[in-house]
């Protein structure tokens, strides 16, 4: 399975343990992890390398170019790397057919296979929303005239690569971007809303992307005192949105023991492989 990461140096050990957690619940599978960067050195990356190859899986480095989405607007809060997930297609190599973005802020708890199969026939990704009915309409009226009826997270994107080179247009992208930039809130996960709402699956997002801050909604709204059972074993990813994150001080969500078990096991030295 592909796995595609974007990120910076401030990320690696989140990353460690989003994929501790990735390669522990998906025993006998193995992945080949496309890094997608501009700055790590030859000192991290080999770390990296490293710690996923004594996981049984490899990687696959993706240096951005300096010069590569020179034309984009910038804004001042997100850097060019904004435009990394989006426009992923054209830096990844072309024989691959699709690819599951995942965010570093995420502990992957169930296996991952039935979510990277998801059919993607006619469609660009499949995502989960995390919106309200109240957010979906500010969405919707902050973005007009695009057509939102539902705003999606970015944070785990199945994407169709063959279908994402026929239509993602860069130009259309950067045309956007310099359209709304007084309106933007998250600018890649609103040009995605904006551009290609009506060519993403939905998918369940209690499954597959389930927004750790709304446990106690989940809990009054549905299942009382069994979702936690529900969330442990039926829940594949747990994405920790927002500023605070578990591995902050003075984080104090409900998934931060679980997050702090995956953290020391990413930290831990590889048992010694038996000849």
């Amino acid at each position: 399975m592909n796995i595609l990461i974007t990120l910076n140096a401030n990320y690696l050990k989140p990353l460690r343990v989003m994929l501790k957690s990735l390669f522990l619940n998906n025993p006998g599978d193995c992945f080949t992890i496309y890094v997608m960067h501009s700055s790590l050195n030859e000192k991290e990356l080999a770390e990296l390398k490293a710690f996923i190859a004594a996981n049984g899986s490899r990687i696959e480095d993706v240096r951005v170019p300096r010069n590569c989405f020179a034309e984009a607007p910038v804004l001042k809060r997100y850097p060019k790397e904004m435009y990394f997930r989006l426009l992923a297609h054209k830096l990844l190599p072309a024989s691959l057919d699709r690819i599951l973005y995942l965010d570093p802020d995420i502990l992957v708890i169930n296996p991952i296979r039935q979510l990277y199969n998801t059919p993607l026939d006619g469609y660009l990704y499949a995502a989960a929303s995390h919106a309200t009915k109240s957010v979906n309409e500010f969405s919707r009226l902050r973005l007009f005239p695009y057509d939102i009826s539902t705003y999606y997270n970015s944070g785990v994107l199945l994407m169709n690569l063959k279908r994402l080179h026929q239509e993602a247009d860069e130009q259309e992208i950067y045309r956007f971007v310099n359209d709304f930039r007084a309106k933007l809130m998250f600018p890649d996960q609103d040009v995605l809303n904006a551009l290609y709402a009506k060519w993403i699956l939905a998918l369940n997002e209690k499954l597959y992307n389930y927004d750790t801050r709304y446990y106690r909604l989940f809990m009054l709204s549905g299942n009382g005192s069994s979702e936690m059972d529900s969330v442990i074993n039926h829940s594949v990813i747990l994405h920790f949105c927002g500023r605070r994150k578990p591995w902050m001080k003075g984080y104090s969500g409900v998934f931060y023991s679980l997050y702090k078990h995956y953290e020391k096991l990413s930290n831990a030295l590889p048992s010694p492989q038996t000849p």
